[in-house]
């Protein structure tokens, strides 16, 4: 059987399973928990399919690997595992009636997140294809790049992991946390720059799929673009309630890029 029709069944099953589990548990944050789980295995299924004879694919799956692991761990040291739900979509199912959200959990929550997950995987179904052909220096450096953008991620999350453990502690003390949000370190030049490194590891990894095929004219692109999309949408839905939380956030974003590092503007809301 081929291996991307093996992934497409256990990802039918993950996303069956995350729907009735969210039916029975009232939660909706089951993708969320298997985030960075399904895409090391369905990278693997495709390196296993060829035998984990081909460098190509041994390097992508244990890259993908390392950002599993890495992202299981920040998810878990959070709470992610203990059945808290993301606070996001209790605030959407306040703005939504009980039918109109019970749609939402199917089509975007459960099928759209789960074929995402599918997608941004698909560069191994490109090099899986092109299998056998020799690495080249261009892999090297896109490891090299997954590496980084690793590290920088790593970076990002442990600061942000900091200031939230500072922050408890002064509330815990009874003293007003200032500032209230993180705004030094990576945070002094980007307002979400784990999202950054998040998103260019997989656009890292579908260039792997590019070398092997000698073209960047590749559909498995998709996966990355996708995700792009989907971290524009969240990010403004995030800021939309940090601001509303924080009235001086306005200034914080008039001044401090998105989502790529840049240094800092110097416009400042009045």
């Amino acid at each position: 059987m081929s291996p991307f029709f093996v992934v497409i069944i256990v990802a039918s099953a993950v996303a069956v399973f995350c729907w009735v589990a969210s039916v029975i548990s009232h939660d909706h944050s089951w993708v969320d928990r298997l985030w960075s789980i399904v895409p090391v295995v369905y990278v693997w299924i495709f390196a296993g399919a060829a035998g984990l004879a081909d460098a190509r694919l041994d390097v992508m799956a244990g890259l993908v690997t390392l950002w599993g692991a890495r992202l299981t761990y920040n998810f878990a040291r959070k709470g992610g595992y203990s059945g808290v739900e993301d606070y996001r979509w209790a605030i959407l199912r306040g703005r939504m009636g009980r039918t109109q959200y019970a749609l939402f959990n199917i089509f975007f929550i459960v099928l759209y997140q789960n074929a995402l997950l599918v997608l941004i995987t698909l560069p191994a179904l490109t090099a899986f294809e092109h299998r056998g052909t020799e690495l080249t220096i261009l892999d090297f450096v896109v490891a090299l790049v997954f590496l980084l953008l690793l590290a920088g991620e790593t970076t990002a999350d442990q600061q942000q992991w900091d200031f939230q453990t500072w922050k408890s502690a002064e509330i815990a003390a009874g003293r007003e946390p200032s500032p209230r949000f993180l705004q030094t370190g990576l945070w002094k030049y980007s307002r979400h720059p784990n999202f950054f490194f998040e998103q260019a590891q997989w656009w890292a990894l579908f260039f792997f799929g590019a070398i092997a095929a000698g073209s960047v004219l590749q559909w498995t692109v998709a996966g990355a673009a996708l995700l792009t999309v989907l971290f524009v949408g969240s990010t403004r839905f995030t800021e939309d309630i940090t601001r509303s939380k924080y009235p001086e956030y306005a200034r914080y974003q008039a001044r401090t890029s998105a989502t790529v590092p840049f240094p800092r503007r110097r416009a400042v809301v009045q």
